[in-house]
């Protein structure tokens, strides 16, 4: 009978121990990426009484429960952050602290410090890539995660440009003479960001051949006369159709190069290929009876523009927004899968750090080797279920009021045992 005080008392410290977790689940019930702890109780050793045969055991109570955390994926909630991301499947984002330790979190609210560095809400920087192939120009992911810096109201360097394409049809039908005149534009940009109109000049010269050449305005080149077109060099030919109005002349891959020296901007020379035909193989020029007309063009310069906003888009990508419409993916945000996250040990603010039981995190590219994908716009929500905890709750009052009846009553029998002798 006396046992039963220890037993009773055992199980009051452990109902407690859940009620604080019932109640920390419930405080978190709105936290970005917080994951439910779940309760799991164990008895302690159990008595044999007589004989020890086990005919009569005796538990003495309950053990301290343990606690585990389930890592199920939460409900992902549309959001208004432009550097918001949720986490859908497994995985975590990787975070540095301030004392340089590794961590893990599923809470995606991020932001930009006044320097460009991407941080979560509570000051730990976020991991991935931000490096740049110097010779394609893509961002590489092949080198080790570090801090991502985003640029912050930086402007964007011109490309001039080196290549152009004109789509456009000229029409069979037109006289060789000047009657058959057509023009077409193109707008490229020199070293120094500034828009340079080309005119192509086609005019028809016997039958399925057209000539063309390429001017500039006059006041754009040293020496060049104001509002008098300037004949660019190397820009002049002869173009050839077959009877089926495909272009045969140039030949399939031939590039038409042209440059333009001594630029009034002060800008470096010019030298531009123009390519008549697509990856195909197929000319871009064709020669049918209906009137000659462009369809489209394309050149790969651009403008300097400023900065105007940067965002996170789905797959992790940093992209930031220049004012001449232009998006640049200038980072990547890292994710680390884990095999065994139960293992982990929550740190306050969201925050994972890996214990002695913890698998080594494999980091990679999201939607990799097993890792869940990040959706842009959107904040993973808890997975704290409100009705279940409640239930929880209520189920636990009624363990600790039962447990405290049983020291209540043990008392009142060790009371009467008492009084036995008086």
């Amino acid at each position: 009978m006396f046992t039963s005080f220890s037993t009773a008392l055992s199980a009051l410290n452990a109902t407690a121990t859940a009620v604080d977790v019932v109640g920390n689940n419930l405080a978190n019930l709105n936290t970005p990426g917080f994951k439910t702890n779940v309760v799991y109780f164990r008895d302690l050793v159990t008595q044999s009484l007589g004989a020890g045969l086990g005919e009569t055991q005796v538990g003495f109570g309950t053990g301290r429960p343990l606690t585990i955390r389930q890592f199920t994926q939460g409900a992902i909630q549309s959001s208004t952050g432009l550097l918001d991301a949720a986490v859908q499947g497994d995985g975590f984002f990787v975070t540095r602290n301030a004392q340089g330790n590794t961590l893990f979190t599923r809470a995606g609210n991020f932001q930009v410090d006044d320097t460009g560095n991407l941080k979560t809400n509570t000051g730990e920087l976020v991991q991935g890539w931000t490096t740049m192939d110097t010779t394609t120009g893509a961002l590489d992911t092949n080198g080790a995660i570090g801090d991502i810096i985003v640029p912050v109201g930086a402007a964007k360097q011109p490309i001039a440009t080196s290549q152009f394409t004109m789509d456009l049809n000229l029409n069979s039908s037109a006289a060789a003479d000047d009657t058959s005149r057509f023009t077409d534009t193109i707008k490229v940009y020199d070293s120094l960001g500034t828009t340079h109109v080309l005119t192509v000049h086609f005019q028809k010269t016997g039958a399925n051949q057209w000539s063309y050449n390429t001017t500039i305005p006059g006041e754009e080149i040293s020496g060049g006369t104001a509002l008098t077109p300037f004949d660019i060099a190397g820009a002049s030919g002869t173009l050839t159709f077959g009877t089926d109005g495909q272009m045969t002349d140039p030949a399939v891959g031939s590039l038409i190069g042209m440059d333009i020296p001594g630029l009034a901007t002060g800008a470096s020379d010019m030298h531009l290929d123009w390519n008549p035909f697509t990856s195909a193989g197929s000319g871009r020029i064709t020669q049918f009876g209906q009137p000659s007309a462009p369809s489209a063009s394309t050149q790969n310069g651009s403008a300097a523009a400023q900065l105007i906003r940067v965002g996170l888009a789905d797959g992790g990508k940093i992209l930031a927004q220049y004012s001449d419409g232009q998006q640049v993916v200038v980072g990547q945000v890292a994710m680390a899968g884990v095999r065994n996250p139960e293992s982990l040990i929550a740190m306050g603010n969201n925050n994972y750090q890996a214990s002695a039981r913890t698998a080594t995190p494999a980091v990679g590219l999201p939607n990799t080797g097993g890792r869940g994908d990040i959706v842009g716009g959107a904040i993973e929500s808890s997975t704290v279920d409100i009705a279940k905890e409640f239930t929880n709750l209520i189920v636990l009052q009624r363990g600790y009021q039962a447990n405290s009846r049983v020291i209540t009553t043990a008392d009142e029998l060790s009371q009467e045992t008492i009084n036995l002798k008086r």
